[in-house]
C-alpha cells in the first residue's frame, strides 16, 4: 500500500462520529500507528467511546500544533511515515479550513492539492474531516478539488471532482496585498551569503523581530539568496516589514524563473537538490507565496505573530501529543 488521501464531509456529529471511529478501530486492529488531530471535543467523545486497549493506542496531539503551518505538517507527515516504516501509519485529522485570511486558506489548500505527489510512496492513510456547516461555498469546492477519495457512512467512493496539484498550481503575478504598518526595511542580495546572513541578523535585532524566530528567519532566507545566485539572476533583494498580525519577509530575483508556486512542497531526496532549499524554507516561515512573471520572482515569507498553545493532554488522561 502506498500513500491515501481521503476527505470526510459531513453535517452532523454523528457521522462524524460513525467514521472516525471505525476508522480509528480498523487501525488500531491492524497494529499500525494510528493519530488523531481534531478538535479537542471531538478527541475526547472518540476515544471514550474506544476500549480502554484501543484508546492505548491512539496517540492524541493538539490540532494546533499539528496544523501549525503548511510546511511543518508536510514534513511532520513525511518524517512520521519514514520513521515508522514499513509499518502502516493511520491519521485523522480536522484541517483548519476557518482561518479569516484568504492567503493562509489558499495555503493550507494548497498543500491538499500536493499530498498525493509528495507523499506518494509513504504508507500512510490519511482522513481529513471537514465539517460543511462552517464551509464557504468556494472552500467546500476546493476540498472536494484537493481529495481524491471521499469517505461516508457507506465507506469510500472515488471523487469526480478531484484535480489534485492543478486545482492551485498556477502562480499568480503579484502576492496577495497587505497593509504595510511600519518602515520596510531593504537588503541587497550579493555574492557574499555570509556578509547577508550578518546583515540580517542585525536587522532583526533592531527592529525587533522576534528574537526566538530569527535563526529561522535567516535560513530561510539563506535558501532562497542562495538559489537567486545560482539559478536566478544573481541579484536580488531581501525586504523585512510588518502587516497586521506578522512579519513579512520579501525575497526578490529579477530573473523571474521561479514559476512554481508549488516548488518547496516536494521532499528532496538530494539535499544539494534546489528542491530541498524550497523544502526548508517551508518549514522555517508559517506561510510562504511564490508570484512573479517575466521580470521577477517574489517569494514572500509570513512569520505569525505566535500565541502559546497549551497542552491538550494536560488534565484529560489522554496520551501525551506527538511531536511534530
Amino acid at each position: 500500500m502506498t500513500f491515501e488521501h481521503q476527505g470526510l464531509l459531513f453535517h452532523r456529529e454523528r457521522q462524524f462520529h460513525e467514521v472516525a471511529h471505525e476508522r480509528l478501530r480498523s487501525a488500531v486492529r491492524e497494529s499500525g500507528l494510528t493519530v488523531l488531530a481534531v478538535t479537542s471535543d471531538r478527541a475526547r467523545e472518540l476515544t471514550a467511546s474506544l476500549t480502554p486497549s484501543e484508546r492505548a493506542l491512539v496517540h492524541v496531539t493538539d490540532r494546533d500544533r499539528f496544523y501549525d503551518a503548511p510546511g511543518r505538517t508536510l514534513a511532520f507527515l513525511h518524517r512520521l511515515a519514514l520513521t515508522h516504516h514499513p509499518e502502516l501509519v493511520t491519521v485523522v485529522a480536522e484541517p483548519p479550513l476557518s482561518v479569516s485570511s484568504g492567503t493562509e486558506l489558499r495555503e493550507w489548500h494548497r498543500l491538499e492539492s500536493v499530498l498525493c505527489t509528495a507523499l506518494t510512496s509513504q504508507r500512510l492513510r490519511l482522513l481529513c474531516a471537514h465539517d460543511e456547516r462552517g464551509l464557504a461555498p468556494w472552500t467546500r469546492s476546493a476540498v472536494l478539488a484537493t481529495h481524491p477519495v471521499l469517505v461516508g457512512t457507506q465507506g469510500p467512493r472515488s471523487n469526480p471532482d478531484y484535480l489534485g496539484t492543478a486545482a492551485f498550481g498556477g502562480r499568480p503575478v503579484a502576492p496577495d496585498p497587505l497593509p504595510v504598518t511600519g518602515p520596510v526595511h531593504r537588503l541587497d542580495i550579493g555574492l557574499s551569503l555570509p556578509r547577508l546572513r550578518s546583515e540580517l541578523i542585525g536587522l532583526s535585532e533592531a527592529v525587533g523581530f522576534p528574537s526566538e524566530r530569527v535563526d529561522s528567519l535567516v535560513v530561510a532566507v539563506n535558501e532562497l539568496a542562495a538559489n537567486v545566485l545560482e539559478h536566478g539572476a544573481g541579484k536580488g533583494t531581501v525586504q523585512l516589514w510588518r502587516a497586521p498580525g506578522r512579519w513579512v519577509c520579501d525575497v526578490f530575483d529579477e530573473r523571474g524563473g521561479l514559476s512554481d508556486p508549488l516548488a518547496g512542497y516536494r521532499p528532496a531526496d538530494d539535499l544539494r537538490s534546489r528542491g530541498y532549499g524550497l523544502w526548508i524554507t517551508r518549514q522555517s516561515c508559517d506561510f510562504m507565496e511564490i508570484s512573479g512573471s517575466g521580470e521577477g520572482s517574489l517569494i514572500r515569507l509570513h512569520f505569525v505573530d505566535r500565541a502559546v498553545v497549551p497542552d491538550l493532554a494536560e488534565g484529560t488522561g489522554m496520551r501525551a501529543p506527538l511531536n511534530p
